[in-house]
């Protein structure tokens, strides 16, 4: 086994059973050669952003992998395409969404994959479920940790689901 590193992911769904599909979707991961889940949030509803759809169904989970981050992508895009995901617009209602977040400390900006994830810091439906389990992660392009970064963001219309 290689080196492994620690990431962090945001999974989201607001089509079908979205807790079924959020929880079969981490029972998968936790199944994938080279990947180990070390935490995982709790659920939360939120607002979609977009076109009028259904509330959102959003949680985190902290990864350990031994593959690259763009192997990890594919995983991940690969896990969307399992679970039904078809793209048709922009920020349109989805069975599954999965974006990486962070790889290490490490800043990457390329054509299909930028790490950080660019827009993680204005979303408190990435940042609520995020600092649940990793508060004290530190962000490689502002020095801040998650907890600091949430403190900047609205996050009122982000809600714990119990018993989820």
């Amino acid at each position: 086994m290689g080196s492994t590193h620690k990431t962090a992911i945001a999974l989201g769904s607001n089509l079908g059973d979205s807790a079924k599909i959020l929880s079969a979707c981490l029972d998968t991961l936790s199944q994938t050669p080279d990947l180990l889940i070390k935490a995982r949030s709790s659920f939360y509803r939120t607002k979609a952003v977009g076109p009028p759809q259904p509330d959102y169904l959003n949680a985190c989970a902290i990864l350990e992998v031994t593959m690259s981050p763009q192997d990890l992508l594919a995983s991940l895009l690969a896990l969307e395409q399992k679970f039904g995901r078809v793209r048709l617009e922009r920020w349109g209602a989805r069975t599954l969404d999965l974006d990486l977040l962070m790889y290490d400390n490490l800043i990457l900006n390329q054509s299909n994959l930028q790490i950080p994830h660019p827009r993680m810091y204005e979303r408190g439906f990435v940042l609520v479920p995020l600092e649940e389990i990793a508060g004290d992660w530190q962000d490689p392009i502002s020095g801040m940790t998650i907890r600091n970064l949430l403190r900047n963001v609205d996050h009122s219309d982000v809600h714990l689901v119990s018993g989820a």
